[in-house]
């Protein structure tokens, strides 16, 4: 029988070590101990992780995917089928929902767009001149901005997006080191709920390469949230993500999932 050290199936997934161990921490990713305490893996952890993979592409939770690994394992492809129905279809209307604001959102945009495309008026700015939008979209307001701040525990946008990222091959190994030199950087890591937080050396220098950073990364990968708290003795990064993304975060920022 074929079996993996975590570095073996590391290199054959391409699944980082560290979200490999997460993955065991969190019930999806058996692995049995040597006499020495190195983690072995099964023959099966390669097929297993894709069926990991492809799960968190349709932006199931991890208890979700937990509960569709364990009827996998019973060997019946009509079961796993059955329970992968409902959650897609609830994926799919969840979808539906926020195109339709998106898209109520775009004709808003463009009302707006047309407005100030007119002459404008002499002098000053009015209540009339198109600056000051006075409707919002039919569907409600969309969040947009770069990184939605949580009311409370329980709010944010980010919590609904799919975890997926839109980069690959050469791309994604390249925003991955980016990120590893800028964390190298920080001088104190804290969990937080949902992430971590990051403190780097005060600097207006270094606040613009963390925050273009963050910026590019929401670009791909709208499931983070970044807070940035600047003051003249202090920068701090916060980085949360849905608990679907708990690996990604571990990956990139150091959290401990």
């Amino acid at each position: 029988m074929t079996t993996y050290r975590i570095s073996q199936l590391a290199d054959r997934s391409g699944v980082p070590a560290t979200t490999l161990r997460f993955y065991e921490d969190a019930g999806l990713l058996p692995a049995d101990r040597t006499p020495a305490g190195y983690r072995v893996y099964g023959e099966d952890a390669v097929e297993r992780l894709a069926f990991i993979s492809s799960a968190k592409l349709l932006g199931l939770a991890l208890e979700e995917i937990r509960e569709l690994l364990d009827i996998r394992e019973e060997g019946v492809c009509a079961s796993v089928r059955a329970c992968m129905l409902p959650l897609v279809a609830d994926r799919i209307m969840q979808t539906d929902g926020r195109i339709a604001e998106l898209r109520a959102f775009s004709d808003h945009l463009a009302g707006v767009h047309a407005d100030l495309s007119g002459p404008a008026p002499a002098g000053a700015c009015g209540p009339d001149c198109g600056c000051t939008a006075t409707s919002t979209p039919a569907a409600g307001p969309v969040p947009v901005t770069l990184s939605p701040t949580r009311l409370d525990e329980g709010a944010g946008p980010w919590r609904d997006v799919p975890v997926a990222c839109t980069l690959g091959g050469a791309e994604l190994g390249e925003r991955t080191e980016m990120w590893r030199t800028l964390v190298g950087k920080a001088e104190g890591r804290e969990e937080i709920p949902d992430g971590v937080r990051l403190s780097f050396p005060a600097g207006a220098e270094l606040a613009g390469e963390v925050a273009a950073l963050a910026a590019a990364e929401q670009g791909c990968c709208a499931f983070f949230d970044f807070t940035l708290h600047l003051t003249p003795t202090a920068l701090q990064l916060d980085v949360r993500a849905p608990e679907s993304a708990a690996a990604m975060l571990a990956d990139l920022f150091g959290a401990t999932a």
